[in-house]
């Protein structure tokens, strides 16, 4: 049976592995849960890599394979169908959400198994895999929504899985409402789309915008609006200023979570979002600055954060933002082959990040507090390993993934014409930060002396199906770069080669500028290895060579560090401004005046007016017989009256003379 003719299996199997365990799993050991949701994802790979093999065998012409399976939505003109489609892009988001999301799993069999809720917590997973399934697969904008709205409603599930713990179901809440201003945002990009091109299906709408001309630099015309209404709803999904504020809460949601959700999948929904409208956004100018300008402050605006946290998840969760904010700098600079290649290798090492950090969390008996820490190297020696694998990768060390990512949108920044000098270079500053903060994590973590009580903890190393994922995500966090490494030596860089196909639109630029990338590579990537290496050094320096110096630092500059330590008061500043003037709204007039007073006012008044004239109208029944005939007398009269009052009327007694 071909896959590709039958895509819809894909998202089927883990949308039924979260139906069973759902439904029966409450009833069942923990063996048989395990078997239906780790076996679904699984199976899911496994038809994902079939149906990669298949569309490897495809002609050129027949790419994108779209299937189109039912009308889901008609409505005059309008049609939103289950349609699946698969190119090269999809290709590179099917193999990283089936494949990292299947390690995740089988982690999470090890990391949860004492866990209450079990069966729940793998229903929700499963759940998501199915959403962002479909998000991927989908051939239209309405149904891709279908998989961003399925997606955030599981984030909400997961994050807050542990409900009965105010801090998590609270979470859950924020992630729940910020995407919700995303979304309005996406949605309203929609419309205009529709609006444009008379339809929402990816490629007649494509097709159609090609041959429009490219609004100018500071031109908003339709396409740099609908562009920007789109980014809106990425900056939601993908955590980007100003709605990055859900994302390092969501730490809340179990580190399995962290690591499937809010660093390998769900968050890289945005990214995907922009590189899957390139065409659009290559024809708003205006709208790809935005995109860089955004994506670089963020990853300054979090990356700067990340330097004073104590919490391993909250380190990790700013890195995630800081990260994401890379991947819109290489695609505001029309670099998109770049954004998704980083995407696809921070998949790897931020997932083994996320993972490692748990693999620590439950060494310590759930302690994730960095300063209680310390000396860890010896006694988790593999858990140390693999998570400095990662941190060497992310860090941007050759010949790791990272390296390979960032040196590409690093050098796409810098070749750009707007603001490109400026844009590479806070984009290295970064990459410095990012250094600095993730061996300063390293160091607290695994090194310097103990800070830990070993009566009250009992540090181990974690289970096989807890390690096992870790070293597999190690590998591809070291190899996972390496279809890009030829072009240092003047070569081919072939996952670029293999999306070109889908970012043709770009692909003249691309070839003008080759040569000059060539020329540049080399020089670029020793000085980002450089800044790199200056990262790590300091941070060997303050944590390990003088430990007493961040304390003495924090205090010498109080002000700059209580407000990293406070996030910039960003939470503070929105429950302020946002947040309680809401609240103060919806109490005080929604609440109390339109609703109580207003409404229930005119509804009480109606029911309390309509009790008094039935209790007028009660005392007529009196009983006496006397009183009765009056009334009928009474009666008698008004329907005599009403009658003959036509013929009583002076205009009626004169025509009747």
């Amino acid at each position: 049976m071909p896959i590709l003719e039958n895509l819809w299996i894909i998202p089927l199997l883990p949308l039924l592995g979260s139906a069973i365990n759902g439904l029966l799993g409450s009833k069942w050991p923990n063996k048989i849960v395990n078997a239906v949701a780790v076996g679904s994802t699984g199976l899911s790979f496994a038809f994902a890599l079939e149906a990669v093999r298949e569309f490897s065998q495809l002609p050129a012409d027949q790419i994108p394979f779209v299937k189109q399976f039912f009308t889901w939505i008609s409505a005059g003109t309008f049609r939103a169908g289950f349609d699946l489609q698969v190119d090269q892009l999809t290709v590179v988001m099917l193999l990283v959400v089936t494949g990292v999301g299947w390690l995740i799993h089988i982690y999470s069999t090890g990391y949860m198994a004492h866990e209450g809720g079990y069966y729940r917590f793998f229903s929700y997973l499963n759940l998501f895999m199915f959403f962002m399934l479909i998000l991927i697969l989908a051939a239209n904008y309405v149904l891709l929504f279908v998989g961003w709205e399925g997606v955030g409603l599981c984030s909400y599930l997961l994050v807050g899985f542990y409900f009965l713990r105010k801090s998590a179901a609270d979470a859950g809440k924020k992630a729940f409402i910020v995407n919700r201003i995303g979304d309005f945002g996406f949605m309203l990009g929609m419309f205009l789309l529709f609006k444009t091109f008379g339809t929402l299906d990816f490629v007649p709408l494509f097709a159609k915008a090609v041959p429009m001309p490219a609004e100018s630099i500071g031109q908003y015309g339709t396409l740099t609006i609908a562009c920007l209404l789109l980014f809106v709803g990425a900056t939601g999904k993908s955590a980007q200023l100003p709605l990055y504020v859900w994302l390092p809460d969501a730490m809340e949601g179990p580190t399995p979570v962290s690591a499937l959700i809010h660093a390998a999948t769900m968050v890289t929904a945005g990214v995907y979002l922009v590189a899957r409208s390139h065409v659009l956004f290559l024809h708003a100018p205006s709208a790809m600055v935005i995109v860089a300008i955004v994506g670089c402050a963020t990853a300054l605006f979090a990356a700067t954060i990340g330097l004073v946290q104590t919490d391993i998840k909250k380190v990790l969760a700013y890195s995630t933002v800081s990260q994401l904010g890379y991947m819109f700098l290489g695609c505001g600079v029309g670099a998109f082959s770049a954004g998704v290649f980083h995407l696809m290798t921070h998949a790897f090492f931020k997932a083994l990040l996320f993972l490692a950090a748990g693999s620590v969390i439950h060494a310590m008996g759930g302690e994730q507090d960095m300063m209680k820490m310390g000396g860890l190297s010896k006694k988790i020696k593999w858990t140390y390993i693999t998570m400095l694998t990662a941190t060497c990768a992310i860090a941007g060390f050759p010949p790791l993934a990272g390296f390979f990512s960032k040196d590409s949108i690093l050098l796409s920044a810098y070749q750009s014409d707007n603001g490109g000098k400026i844009l590479y270079g806070v984009g290295l500053f970064t990459a410095l930060l990012t250094s600095f903060y993730m061996f300063r994590l390293i160091f607290l973590t695994f090194f310097g002396k103990q800070r830990y009580d070993e009566h009250h903890v009992h540090v181990h190393e974690s289970p096989n199906n807890m390690l096992i994922p870790l070293m597999i995500l190690a590998v591809l966090s070291l190899v996972g770069g390496w279809l890009a490494a030829p072009a240092f030596w003047g070569g081919t860089d072939y996952f670029t080669r293999f999306l070109e196909p889908v970012f043709a639109a770009g692909a003249t630029e691309a070839a003008s500028a080759e040569a000059a990338a060539h020329a540049l590579e080399i020089p670029l990537a020793v000085v980002a290895v450089i800044t790199a290496t200056i990262g790590l050094f300091v941070a060997w320096w303050l944590y390990l060579k003088k430990p007493e110096k961040p304390a003495e630092l924090a205090k010498s500059m109080k002000g700059a560090y209580s407000t990293l330590l406070n996030k910039y008061y960003v939470d503070e500043l929105y429950a302020a401004v946002v947040v309680k003037p809401l609240l103060w709204l919806s109490s005080h007039v929604l609440w109390q005046t339109v609703d109580v007073q207003m409404i229930d006012g005119a509804v009480n008044g109606i029911a309390h007016g309509a009790s008094e004239v039935g209790d007028g109208v009660r005392h007529a029944q009196s009983g006496n017989t006397r009183s009765y005939a009056v009334w009928v007398v009474i009666g008698a009269i008004v329907v005599i009256a009403i009658i003959f009052w036509p013929y009583l009327r002076p205009t009626a007694i004169g025509m009747v003379r």
